[in-house]
């Protein structure tokens, strides 16, 4: 069974987890403030940790930076803060997804199960070839085949689709991805991603104006979807 380690100080909100996820066979332990939530994590070893970042003893991000220290169990941040910087500060520190309160419970048990699913060991190191309804992307040979024919990408492009295809539905920041593809120095220059991301989705997206594969999460990332 899976494990999950609901942390939040409102106990309507872990009541009303705790009763869902179990609904659904989910195993669960509950904290109300950051120092239980390192010490239940530190004993029970959670699948997945959905983590409320007002808590009131440390902030969220504390948290996160204390569970990343030992371990990479997916961290699904609930916060009711709405400012970007917030959610891109939660990402570098080590989180997988953030949603944002008030939230609909389909919605965070989708990400929720997606995130577990990322998080299992892939055989063989993973798919090598990644499949779309539109186009597929062999990452051995680094190409792209679309309506049975190459797509012809920069080296910039390519690298920039592998990150994410790589991630395998995780929202990745911003500043990683620029950091990835352009280089350390790169942490700011969100206007390459967009024109990039851009030149992307009109290689391969069906409609480039409505992407279903390559996501903005705006202020945040980007993410890919099969």
């Amino acid at each position: 069974m899976t494990r999950v380690l609901v942390v939040d100080d409102d106990p309507a909100i872990v009541r009303a987890l705790v009763i869902n996820l179990r609904a659904r066979s989910y195993e669960v332990d509950s904290a109300q403030d950051g120092a239980g939530a390192l010490r239940t994590a530190a004993a029970h070893h959670p699948d997945v940790v959905v983590l409320d970042l007002g808590l009131p003893d440390m902030d969220g991000v504390e948290v996160i930076r204390g569970l990343r220290g030992w371990t990479r169990v997916p961290i699904l941040v609930l916060s009711a803060r709405h400012a970007s910087g917030e959610k891109v500060q939660a990402l570098d520190a080590g989180a997988d997804d953030y949603v944002t309160k008030p939230f609909g419970m389909d919605e965070l048990l989708a990400r929720l199960r997606a995130a577990v699913r990322r998080a299992e060991p892939a055989g063989d190191g993973g798919d090598v070839v990644v499949e779309t309804a539109g186009f597929t992307v062999d990452l051995a040979a680094k190409k792209v085949h679309r309506d049975g024919k190459d797509v012809r990408l920069t080296p910039t492009e390519w690298h920039l689709l592998e990150v994410l295809v790589r991630g395998g539905g995780r929202l990745v920041a911003q500043k990683q991805l620029l950091r990835e593809v352009w280089g350390p120095s790169y942490g700011t220059e969100t206007n390459y991603l967009r024109v990039y991301m851009a030149q992307l989705r009109r290689k391969l997206e069906a409609d480039p104006s409505h992407p279903r594969h390559l996501i903005t999460e705006p202020g945040m990332g980007y993410r890919f979807e099969r």
